[in-house]
């Protein structure tokens, strides 16, 4: 059997790939859609991250897939109707990288509140700001807003109390009386309240046609007064634009966007040349080792898939 990996996997899960499959490495070959294409034609298995589009042209040219790995959770880059018309499975790392993402979120948060970290042209140049940084904000007793409970966002709250930090939360598919927020010691709020009292808020829903947008104008001028953004989830959930004019306006302390409505960051976007704004490449999931959980799993997974399945039908031949 056949597999192809269109994007970056960690080495050591690529060669147990390949002590059972013959495997075909490509980790550019997202780059190139036609090449992609042709390449999907002999392959049983398909790895991707979340640039690969596995969509209705891809699985059409694609007639002997039948498992598709994912090397991260978000699958908005995958047909998954498309995948159950054809008894494809999908396999995503779920869990696999939520440490990574929950520390870039608090890592995020504790750069923003202080404000100190973006000093070095001005001190390697000579300059002493010390005056205009030294009103920087601590984490302790103030509010962390997580939007999106799942468990990434139940593991941000888990370190930002271990900060002191108080946490609220609001998740539409999770009601106010479920026991994970008294478990995590988390109290559920509706979302603009949360916006209101949060000096923090978090990010952690996948995009859907209901939470596309979901943090558009309106509700960015609703949150409080000079608190921090983080999103590490999807791109297309913040209106782009209205953070920026609430970043220079100085509504808001400062922001972190690890995602982006069109990826790459297009050059001269609306976030270009933003005050107090960190943007990093979607990288939020990617340490070393989360890279090693998360391939390893799909590898595991990927692997089941296939090797059951064949085995389900020699069973059934049988």
């Amino acid at each position: 059997m056949h597999i192809l990996i269109s994007e970056f996997m960690d080495a050591p899960a690529v060669e147990a790939l390949r002590r059972r499959f013959d495997v075909r490495y490509e980790p550019d070959l997202v780059e190139r859609r036609e090449a992609l294409l042709q390449a999907a034609a002999a392959a049983d298995g398909l790895i991707v991250r979340n640039r690969s589009r596995v969509d209705a042209g891809l699985l059409a040219a694609a007639p002997r897939l039948r498992a598709v790995g994912r090397l991260g959770v978000g699958l908005d880059n995958i047909d998954l109707d498309g995948c159950a018309a054809r008894g494809i499975a999908v396999v995503p790392a779920t869990g696999a990288n939520a440490r990574a993402v929950a520390e870039y979120v608090i890592g995020a948060v504790l750069a923003l509140l202080r404000g100190a970290y973006f000093s070095t042209p001005a001190v390697a140049a000579g300059q002493w700001p010390r005056n205009a940084l030294s009103q920087g904000l601590e984490v302790h007793g103030r509010t962390l807003g997580v939007v999106g409970f799942g468990g990434i966002g139940r593991l941000a709250a888990r370190l930002a109390r271990g900060l002191d930090m108080q946490v609220i939360g609001c998740d539409a598919a999770l009601p106010p009386d479920h026991p994970a927020w008294e478990e995590a010691g988390v109290a559920a709020v509706p979302l603009d309240a949360l916006l209101a009292r949060a000096d923090a808020v978090t990010l952690h829903l996948p995009l859907t046609a209901g939470t596309r947008r979901l943090l558009d104008a309106g509700r960015i001028a609703r949150m409080r007064p000079g608190a921090v953004l983080v999103n590490t989830s999807r791109g297309g959930i913040v209106d782009e634009a209205a953070l920026a004019e609430a970043l220079r306006a100085g509504r808001l302390r400062g922001a972190a966007l690890d995602v982006y409505a069109e990826e790459p960051l297009p050059a001269g976007s609306a976030l270009a040349g933003v005050p107090n704004l960190i943007l990093t490449p979607h990288i939020a999931g990617l340490t070393q080792e989360a890279n090693t959980r998360v391939s390893d799993m799909v590898a595991a997974g990927v692997t089941i898939a296939l090797t059951g399945g064949a085995a389900q039908h020699a069973r059934a031949a049988s």
